[in-house]
């Protein structure tokens, strides 16, 4: 069973619908279009698997399969390959420009929402954390494609509950991005880091990120890009493309930004990540 105040919150994924879902014990079920949807170990299973393909497919089964050495693998790689700073820098840098500390509560008295768009292992949930008020109210839902990697969130609350922002709950879906399971409009702030640049279609997963989020708020998403305004050695050159091996071109997608984005700004968060915020006006 789905708790009521997560289905509340939840809508059917399959396009041009949208519409409330029904927990029957044994899936969630859309009465406007028909469309079931598993629900396997607790977790809404909202997405086709026949719309998993290309690098989406083949990043799913490397995640799926190594899961359980990302975040070692992350600490370790990011300063040996740019040869400086730290994951933890890096993060800070992006959860600086979701502006975690300007949030308040709602006058109506629910939660704050915070959405992460391909959540991962977690690596997350303790920054955002400790950048946000202290005592806001906050409800952290997390939507990721690897069912593996949700598992390595999950052990990773299981050993620290308090790096759980908010009421200490991670509201967890799997989901395609392309397709947002949820309500326009519906999260104070919404992120996603290190994985656009293999999507299928960055253009709509960006769409549904400033679809999802409250008008005015900033959408913050990062990925690799090798810093333009810097030069770079055969080194850093040849460990980038080692890392961005699925990725022909990989750059900020500035250009996929939504019509009528402001406050749109492309920055370096270090050598081999770009960070790209941009609001959507009510």
């Amino acid at each position: 069973m789905i708790a009521p105040d997560e289905l509340a919150l939840l809508r059917c994924p399959t396009p041009r619908c949208g519409a409330a879902l029904r927990d029957d014990g044994a899936a969630l079920g859309c009465a406007s279009c028909g469309a079931r949807w598993p629900v396997k170990d607790g977790l809404p299973q909202l997405f086709r698997e026949e719309l998993v393909r290309g690098n989406d497919r083949l990043l799913r089964f490397i995640y799926d399969r190594f899961a359980a050495l990302h975040d070692v693998s992350v600490q370790v790689l990011i300063p040996l390959f740019q040869t400086e700073g730290t994951e933890r820098v890096l993060r800070e840098a992006y959860v600086q420009r979701m502006e975690l500390g300007a949030l308040r509560p709602h006058t109506d008295g629910s939660s704050v929402r915070i959405l992460e768009v391909g959540a991962g292992t977690g690596a997350n949930l303790a920054l955002v954390r400790d950048a946000l008020p202290r005592d806001l109210p906050v409800e952290y839902w997390a939507m990721d494609l690897s069912a593996a990697m949700l598992a390595q969130l999950r052990q990773r609350v299981a050993r620290d509950p308090s790096v759980v922002p908010g009421d200490g709950r991670v509201r967890l879906v799997m989901a395609d991005a392309h397709a947002l399971p949820y309500p326009n409009g519906s999260f104070d702030r919404v992120f996603h880091i290190g994985g656009i640049g293999g999507y299928r279609d960055p253009a709509a997963a960006l769409a549904e990120m400033a679809r999802v989020a409250v008008p005015g708020s900033p959408v913050v998403v990062v990925d690799e890009q090798l810093d333009p305004s810097r030069s770079h050695t055969l080194y850093h050159r040849a460990m980038f493309r080692a890392v961005t091996f699925y990725d022909r071109d990989p750059h900020c997608p500035r250009e996929h930004v939504p019509a009528g984005a402001v406050d749109v700004v492309e920055e370096a968060a270090s050598r081999f990540f770009y960070c790209l915020s941009f609001r959507m006006p009510a």
